[in-house]
């Protein structure tokens, strides 16, 4: 399967949009709202348009990757930046099969060409440690509230990228979704059933 890439433009903002709302729903609850993260990003100072791609199979959009601006307020005060990696998505169709993958090792070597230091990201360990990723704890970068959890992870772009910064990462609120915001978003798109399974979501 040949895979291309290339930078995201703002004509494929809407597909991008749809096709992060595919690749997430019913994910992580019914329905989803990481498409309407994606369209917020796009409207803020720390939305990073260099390192946002597209993945083309056989000319569809099929991936997409996008970063955010990061900062971790260090033991010191003072206020490092980072990246923020993330939403990352895939046509439930064609997941498993190296897209997304691609799109995350040819944007970390383009955000290290850039002169970032480093990423942090919320994610599955399982996955993301194969691009070398580790739990934040070790970096000793903490949650704004002080916490840590396996999820958290972080990434030195460059030898020593993240010496000392020891402190609180400071999330943007541009990932939180206000349950309106969403409701008036979907209208956007075209109909689609959420479901819940008994278990699945918590």
């Amino acid at each position: 399967m040949e895979i291309t890439l290339r930078r995201e433009e703002p004509a494929d903002y809407f597909q991008t949009e749809n096709l992060t709302r595919e690749a997430f729903w019913d994910v992580y609850q019914p329905g989803c709202d990481e498409h309407l993260i994606v369209h917020q990003i796009r409207s803020v100072p720390e939305f990073v348009p260099e390192l946002a791609f597209i993945a083309l199979v056989q000319g569809k959009l099929s991936g997409h990757i996008m970063f955010t601006k990061a900062y971790v307020l260090t033991d010191k005060g003072k206020k490092e930046e980072l990246l923020c990696l993330g939403p990352v998505s895939v046509l439930p169709s064609l997941q498993k099969q190296g897209i997304g993958a691609k799109l995350i090792r040819h944007s970390l070597q383009e955000a290290a060409s850039l002169g970032y230091r480093g990423v942090l990201l919320f994610g599955d360990p399982a996955y993301y440690s194969r691009f070398g990723f580790v739990n934040a704890a070790y970096y000793s970068i903490t949650t704004a509230d002080g916490q840590n959890f396996d999820a958290f992870m972080a990434l030195e772009l460059r030898d020593q990228g993240l010496e000392g910064i020891r402190g609180r990462y400071l999330e943007n609120p541009v990932f939180q979704v206000d349950p309106k915001e969403l409701e008036a978003f979907e209208k956007l798109f075209p109909p689609k059933e959420k479901h819940k399974r008994e278990g699945q979501f918590r």
